[in-house]
């Protein structure tokens, strides 16, 4: 009997995937210090800038902004 496993997405895939979720009318700062974590900043128009945590990487920190702030 077959299995149909799903194959998990590329790091470009789960980009690509968050940044056509993000509403257009939102604003996104994206921050990394030399040497440093991650960091993502999203405002809505009407709302409070969510500041994520620090991530290893660029989509795990747009990732967590972005479910924190919806």
């Amino acid at each position: 009997m077959g299995h149909n496993y799903a194959k998990p997405l590329t790091a470009e895939a789960r980009l690509a995937r968050i940044l056509q979720r993000l509403p257009e009318d939102w604003s996104v700062s994206i921050d990394r210090p030399a040497g440093g974590l991650w960091q993502v900043t999203v405002e809505k128009p009407n709302g409070e800038p969510y500041t994520g945590s620090e991530q290893p990487t660029l989509v795990d920190a747009l990732e967590e902004a972005w479910r924190q702030a919806r």
